[in-house]
Parts: C-alpha cells; structure tokens; sequence
C-alpha cells in the first residue's frame, strides 16, 4: 500500500479513493520486456514497457490534456512521467535481476518516456546493472513485481520478453511459465478475500511468487 501512494503520484491516490475494488492486486499492467547485451556479450540492463490498466490511465491523465485535442502529447505528459520515475527509484523500478541467486546492484533509470496510445497509458524506462555481468558466469533470473502485490504485472504473451543485442554462443533466454502448484493457487484464494488497507503480520514478498521469471542460461563450455 505504501509503496503505491508513493508510486505514480497524486493522480493515482485519487483512483483509489473512489475504487470499489477490494481484492489484491488493485492496479492492473501489462508488460514487456527486453534483455539488454552489451557489445561485450554481457548482461548490461533490463528495458520494460508497462501498460496501465483503463482505472488508472483514466485518473492519471484528468486534467493534462492541455490543448484540449483529446489525446496527450509528450510535453503535457512529462510532468507526470517524471514524478513516477522519481518515485520507482526507492523501490528499485520494482525490477530485481539475480545471478546465481545473489542480488545484483542497479544503477538509476536516465532512458525513460511515457505516451498515450490506445486509450491507455504506456510507461517505458530502462534498468542499467550497476556493473555488467558475464552470463556465463552462472544462472541470471530477472523479475518484475511488486512485493506487496498491489500491483499486478502479466507479460501480454509468451513472446513478450526480447533480447537487444546479442547472447553469447551457448547461452539463451527463457520467459519462464508461472508456476500453477497448490501453493499458489492457496494464496491467490487468500488474498483474493483482503481488502486495500490488509497487511500480513509477517513481510511476505507475494509479488514475486505471482511474477514471471526471464531467465538466461549458457551450455557449459
């Protein structure tokens, strides 16, 4: 809840006054994604593009059409785009990257933009690691998620997460399936009865056991 009054400012805690929603998630994006490789054949970053749900696209942009031409230019949005960018920061643009199961650092998002396309709201950045890593050095994992589950991230489709350069010869990448086990399927009832204010007595990262995981793998040499 915290992290979303901060995330996607003023405009966004309007939304939720007047929500009747009461299950978790309440916000709705879609996404897409893209490895960045370096020229090294490195891992450098991780670009998303994230697609609001019609409730928040319809909050956010009261009041920006300036012009009055029923849409929303660049200009009118910046103001906006860059609040949430500021925003994302202290959550980590909700972006994690592991290698061999250790957290890797990230630097601060500086390639971002925001357009209205299609009725809705298209927020696209990109997360640079602080220090590129060798996949070949072990397994490399990347989520997208929010830790309290307020936000739901889905991939449009399986096709949805890309690579931007070129993997090393023997090593690929892997939209992983979300996992279906009793386990899941056990909290998704449970929290399908909490309503926006609920919080577990203990910190629970939900978000990524609903997250999927791009994955890049290398055969060993």
């Amino acid at each position: 809840m915290s992290i979303v009054r901060n995330f996607l400012s003023l405009p966004f805690l309007a939304w939720l006054a007047s929500s009747v929603a009461s299950a978790h998630p309440h916000v709705w994006v879609e996404m897409q994604s893209s490895l960045v490789i370096n020229a090294s054949g490195q891992i450098s970053g991780f670009k998303v593009e994230w697609t609001f749900d019609d409730g928040y696209t319809q909050t956010a942009t009261e009041g920006l059409d300036a012009d009055g031409d029923g849409s929303f230019s660049s200009t009118e949005l910046d103001p906006l785009t860059k609040e949430n960018i500021a925003s994302l920061k202290e959550y980590e643009y909700f972006t994690v990257m592991w290698q061999k199961g250790k957290k890797l650092a990230i630097g601060d998002v500086s390639e971002f933009g925001q357009v209205f396309s299609d009725g809705k709201l298209k927020l696209y950045f990109s997360v640079p690691l602080a220090a590129p890593v060798d996949p070949k050095n072990g397994l490399f994992e990347v989520k997208v998620y929010d830790p309290d589950f307020f936000i739901a991230f889905d991939y449009v489709s399986d096709q949805s997460a890309a690579v931007e350069g070129a993997l090393p010869q023997g090593c690929g990448m892997k939209l992983e399936p979300l996992k279906t086990d009793e386990e899941l399927d056990q909290t998704r009832e449970m929290l399908s009865d909490k309503g926006q204010d609920w919080k577990p007595e203990q910190a629970t990262d939900f978000g990524a056991m609903f997250a999927r995981p791009v994955v890049v793998t290398c055969a060993a040499s």
